[in-house]
């Protein structure tokens, strides 16, 4: 089991990073949020989850021990594989999840694509109790986090090839024509974002 890995970044790019390790570069797959952060020569300690299949070892890795915590947690549910898990790590914090968890709201959960109704139930329920420890910080998170959605959804225009400044006015109009709800979900207001820059003519 790679349970983490240390080493100089060489790329980050959308939800992708390769780290540089004993000459051996890893590919990592990362939420958009954490592939922002990470910056191209510098080093970096990246917590991972090694994923073996029959054709495939995947990493996906982590900024937070709590959010390797709760991959690890989702992709205990029927129905959740790593990729849908990362899907609820780039949309919600640990602490946030923690919280629908707590307050038996799958509704949270249906707003992260590929999570369907009955998978969303059975999140809160596999997850009920599991997620304690994680719940005291969620009170403090909470303001800041359509911030963090509005910035995450520029990361996401940018990495698809828009303009910072383009980008950046495209999440401001879809903020302002927002509902509550899809304010604070990364995927929700992406959508409303590509909505209003139609359709993509950026260069190369």
């Amino acid at each position: 089991m790679i349970s983490s890995v240390r080493g100089t970044v060489l790329a980050a790019v959308g939800t992708s990073v390769v780290v540089e390790v004993g000459g051996v570069g890893l590919a990592v797959q990362v939420t958009p949020q954490h592939a922002l952060s990470l910056r191209v020569g510098t080093e970096a300690l990246v917590r991972t989850a090694l994923i073996v299949r029959e054709d495939d070892l995947s990493l996906f890795g982590f900024a937070e021990a709590d959010e390797l915590t709760v991959f690890d947690l989702l992709r205990g549910v029927t129905g959740v594989g790593p990729k849908s898990a990362m899907g609820v790590l780039a949309a919600m914090s640990p602490s946030e999840i923690a919280s629908a968890v707590a307050l038996e709201d799958d509704s949270a959960f249906r707003k992260v694509s590929g999570i369907g109704p009955k998978t969303a139930k059975l999140i809160v329920v596999s997850l009920a109790g599991k997620l304690v420890g994680l719940q005291a910080s969620v009170r403090a998170s909470a303001p800041a986090r359509p911030s963090s959605v509005g910035e995450s959804v520029t990361v996401a225009l940018v990495g698809l090839g828009w303009p910072e400044r383009t980008a950046m006015q495209a999440v401001e109009d879809a903020t302002a024509d927002a509902s509550d709800a899809d304010r604070t979900s990364v995927p929700a207001l992406l959508r409303l974002a590509l909505a209003q820059l139609g359709p993509q003519q950026v260069s190369s």
